[in-house]
């Protein structure tokens, strides 16, 4: 008999019932009545969140930018963002505050990248061998997945491939399977997200895998 092709369907590797609880909280969180703040305190709680993200070295969370900044709730958080992102457009700011990778960063724009590079203040890029790439892949759009998996795909050992990209801080084991043996499922890490720009793992273009090789069972 032949092996059922998988589904190629891209998998959060959070808990959805644990995303479901801290998004409620953060409803809660939100919902909660405050006095009105005055412009002055808005005006210096603009900067402190500012100067937070500012000397933050990754994308900082919304939960640690509120306990940083001494801030009310995450929607406290969000307004003063947006105001800075505003003014930065009205004076045609060199900057921006991005989400990327589950948190907040301050991003020069695009259009100044080559100036940046005249500089060299850009972050050298990192370089992947087309088997880092291919694995990389696999399990960014698999996640969480088995090694196995991954190695039915691409139709070659994976083992060392996974290692270094686990080095790299770019893949991180996420449980173990329920399968014989309890194997490691494989999922990719917020560095990963920092890395490609990208917010949340749902932010990845779509793609369509290739069908795990079939193996047929011995006779």
């Amino acid at each position: 008999m032949k092996s059922k092709p998988k589904t190629n369907r891209l998998r959060s590797p959070l808990n959805p019932q644990r995303r479901r609880l801290n998004n409620r909280l953060r409803q809660q969180q939100d919902k909660l009545p405050f006095s009105p703040r005055s412009e002055e305190d808005v005006q210096s709680l603009r900067q402190i969140t500012e100067g937070v993200i500012f000397i933050a070295r990754e994308p900082i969370t919304m939960t640690k930018l509120v306990q940083y900044a001494r801030l009310r709730n995450g929607k406290e958080a969000r307004q003063l963002i947006e105001q800075l992102n505003k003014q930065y457009d009205q004076t045609n700011g060199a900057y921006r505050i991005e989400q990327v990778a589950g948190g907040y960063q301050l991003m020069s724009r695009p259009v100044f990248c080559s100036w940046l590079k005249r500089l060299e203040y850009t972050v050298a890029p990192q370089r992947f061998s087309k088997p880092s790439i291919e694995t990389l892949a696999v399990i960014a759009y698999r996640q969480p997945v088995l090694r196995a998996e991954i190695e039915a795909i691409r139709g070659v050992g994976c083992g060392e491939v996974i290692r270094q990209l686990m080095e790299r801080d770019l893949v991180r084991i996420a449980g173990r399977s329920e399968e014989l043996g309890r194997p490691y499922l494989y999922a990719t890490t917020r560095t990963f997200l920092g890395l490609f720009g990208l917010e949340a793992i749902e932010d990845l273009p779509t793609m369509k895998l290739p069908a795990p090789l079939e193996v047929p069972e011995a006779a």
